[in-house]
């Protein structure tokens, strides 16, 4: 009787521990993040009706889950939108107010600032970071110089990784792939020294060209995008145990890719019939699909949300002449692309899936930033909210749950050169009178044509465009925009809190746009 007794008393331990793991895990997901370089919200067809580019598993991934159609990152280059979605801060409250950093470019997330990889920490998760940081670290040199490698012990570890912004590990290379040093990096060392320079020009491969710089003999460059998702799944796999047992991963997985070098590896060599861009499209997409199969394998499937997007629009380096040969424009109906302030710089796919919460073949027009990524991840964990956090964030639980609009009420977005940009419902505000990128009118010869006006204004609604400026036919609309940006910048902050301290002075608006508008200079 008492052994029975004692097995009756062993069996309800097990079921009730069982019970308690599966609420732990239902209560806190695994977070895998991708975040595809340079991909257009044209590129993959749950964001675009008229894509040519084949991408049957990220498809298949929006087909089980949500994809927003009005997602944007916070900047139209590479840099600023990294800081943006691991901080949930607009990248100009940092020191870097324009442009990108390189690979030899010093950290420019504090230790003491919260990240995305903080706030899961804290809630219990293993972080990981696997992929293209371009954040900056701090290589050991020899002096102060930080655009020259030559500088560079290779030899000694790196300081001021993704380690000190709440990754328990990283491995990866510090700026894009185009950028030297090549080395890979694995939580502070370099797994190997550079030994000879290698780089290839435009001229002999317009796709494929990449800097010269050192490289280290375990650094292929058409290899990395395989290996990184193999090293990704490596990881997924040596997690999931933990994973079932009430201890959740966070996985941020930034590609190289399609970013220069564009590089597809064989059976991916001409698969598309388009052009290399289009090859290496289709690739990250295979890739996606070995994710999905082993989320499936490993048993962790149901409670792992994953999410995929890009962190700008795509770049002219992928060729849209000759892409539009083939009826494909990887801005879609948009106007611009990658460093443009017009939605082809900044509006993105963006696809979550998360089998356990989010019913499949969902589309959402909630308006979603990266940014808001942070405040998300901090509502699903449910810990409270700080004034000096995610001062630009959002949650889209709501969006994940089926309502139409989360509780962003504008969005700010920035080009390479340092153009705002704030929409409001409907309305869109440039604060400058050209692309503040790389499309025409460039803004050296923009601010130069006396007949552009010095802002645009859009209807988005009626103009997705951006073809026809009403800036003058609304001054009242112009007005209420420019003195929300200006509050939002003076606050330190666009969410309700505390207002906060931007990291040095916001540089101010274009002389032709305040003798237009004087209440910005009151």
């Amino acid at each position: 009787m008492l052994m029975k007794s004692t097995v009756l008393s062993a069996l309800l331990s097990s079921i009730l521990y069982l019970v308690s793991a599966s609420a732990d895990a239902s209560t806190n997901p695994n977070i895998i993040f991708v975040l595809a370089d340079d991909l257009g919200i044209g590129d993959v067809s749950p964001t675009n009706p008229d894509c040519k580019i084949k991408t049957p598993q990220l498809q298949k991934m929006a087909d089980e889950g949500m994809t927003f159609l009005d997602a944007h990152t916070s900047s139209s280059v590479c840099t600023p939108t990294r800081y943006g979605l691991l901080t949930g801060r607009y990248n100009w409250r940092s020191r870097l107010k324009k442009g990108v950093l390189n690979g030899t470019s010093n950290h420019l997330i504090p230790a003491d600032r919260a990240t995305v990889a903080h706030l899961l920490k804290n809630a219990g998760y293993h972080t990981q970071m696997i992929g293209k940081w371009h954040l900056g670290w701090d290589w050991a040199k020899t002096d102060k110089g930080e655009k020259k490698w030559s500088n560079i012990d290779f030899s000694q570890p790196v300081k001021n990784g993704p380690d000190i912004n709440g990754f328990d590990g990283y491995y990866g290379h510090c700026g894009s792939l185009d950028m030297a040093p090549y080395v890979w990096v694995d939580t502070g060392k370099p797994t190997a020294i550079p030994t000879r320079q290698e780089g290839v020009s435009k001229k002999e491969d317009p796709y494929g060209w990449y800097r010269k710089g050192p490289i280290s003999p375990d650094f292929n460059i058409e290899q990395v995008l395989p290996h990184l998702f193999d090293k990704s799944i490596s990881y997924i796999k040596s997690r999931a145990p933990e994973a079932k047992k009430g201890k959740p991963f966070f996985l941020y997985l930034p590609l190289p890719a399609p970013h220069t070098p564009i590089v597809p590896v064989p059976p991916f060599k001409g698969v598309s019939k388009m052009n290399p861009y289009a090859d290496f499209v289709m690739q990250i997409d295979h890739h996606m699909g070995q994710i999905l199969t082993t989320l499936k394998e490993t048993g962790i499937d149901d409670n792992t949300i994953i999410i995929f997007t890009s962190d700008n629009g795509c770049s002219p380096e992928g060729n849209f002449t000759e892409l539009a040969k083939h009826h494909h424009d990887p801005s879609a109906i948009y106007r611009g692309h990658k460093a443009d302030i017009y939605e082809g710089g900044h509006r993105v796919p963006f696809i979550v899936r998360w089998p356990a919460k989010i019913k499949g073949s969902q589309k959402s027009y909630a308006t979603a930033c990266l940014t808001d990524i942070y405040d998300t991840m901090r509502d699903i964990t449910k810990q409270p909210k700080k004034n000096n956090a995610g001062e630009d964030s959002v949650s889209l639980m709501p969006a994940f749950k089926g309502k139409t609009k989360t509780e962003r009420t504008y969005l700010i977005s920035h080009s390479i050169n340092g153009s705002f940009a704030i929409r409001q419902g409907k309305w869109k505000l440039l604060m400058c009178p050209g692309s503040g990128g790389w499309s025409s009118p460039r803004p050296r010869t923009a601010w130069k044509n006396k007949d552009l006006h010095p802002v645009q204004l859009f209807d988005l609604e009626a103009d997705p465009s951006e073809k026809t400026n009403l800036a003058q036919k609304h001054p009242s609309k112009v007005r209420g925009l420019m003195l929300l940006l200006q509050t939002a910048i003076k606050n330190g902050r666009s969410t309700p809190g505390t207002p906060q301290q931007n990291d040095g002075a916001t540089p101010p608006f274009h002389k032709r746009i305040i003798e237009t508008y004087p209440i910005l200079a009151e």
